[in-house]
């Protein structure tokens, strides 16, 4: 007599598939076989076709908050600290080239990493990128955080930050929730406020750049810097 549970045979089967051609599995089936980690003795096929319903791709449910993805049934604290877990993994492949690099040429990797890390909150975050004379990232780090449109920031803060840690260079970056990564007058007066007290200790303010989940606004590359 098999005790096993009847998913345990479709679990292994789309495990087999997956090592065969992981292409062919369908969107709610990498979903299930993800789940199953966490979840190794309940079917989660279920759970995976409610995450796509309601978040439509695999994007959504990867970006979902976490007070969304409570209201499906079957999601509990182990889901939710295996999607936190997804999203660090992710944000932290982003940022990777920041550090790798010799020196940034362009927007396109604090832009990109910043993405990664605050694209999709709910709420506004400050960070800051930090670079030496050869505008070699050596630091990245958040700054404030604060609501669904807005988060103070002061540029003593950035300054003190910057001679901290002996930069010559810094690189701004904040996220738009509502996602839109147009500037808002706020954004253009205090990254102006920003550039003037790095100015006055020769500290270069290399770029602001805005993002959502999948654009980003440079005031270096519109020639507001």
């Amino acid at each position: 007599m098999n005790d096993k549970p009847h998913y345990h045979g479709h679990r292994q089967r789309l495990k087999e598939r997956l090592c065969v051609n992981s292409q062919n599995l369908a969107d709610y089936e990498i979903l299930e076989l993800m789940l199953g980690q966490v979840l190794p003795r309940q079917d989660t096929k279920p759970i995976a076709k409610e995450l796509l319903s309601e978040f439509e791709t695999l994007g959504g449910v990867f970006k979902a908050s976490d007070e969304r993805l409570k209201n499906i049934k079957g999601v509990g604290p182990g889901v939710l600290t295996f999607f936190t877990l997804l999203r660090e993994f992710w944000a932290r492949m982003a940022e990777e080239p920041m550090f790798v690099q010799s020196a940034l040429s362009s927007p396109d990797t604090v832009s990109k990493a910043a993405m990664a890390r605050i694209g999709n909150l709910a709420i506004e975050q400050f960070w800051v990128a930090l670079v030496n004379n050869g505008n070699k990232v050596i630091c990245w780090e958040k700054l404030t955080e604060g609501t669904v449109d807005k988060t103070a920031v002061f540029p003593r803060e950035i300054v003190a930050l910057a001679l901290r840690n002996n930069a010559s260079g810094v690189i701004l970056a904040h996220n738009h929730p509502g996602g839109d990564p147009s500037p808002s007058p706020e954004d253009l007066a205090r990254t102006m406020e920003i550039a003037s007290a790095c100015r006055e200790l020769e500290i270069r303010l290399l770029d602001h750049v805005i993002v959502t989940a999948d654009r980003f606004y440079s005031f270096m590359e519109s020639g507001r810097l």
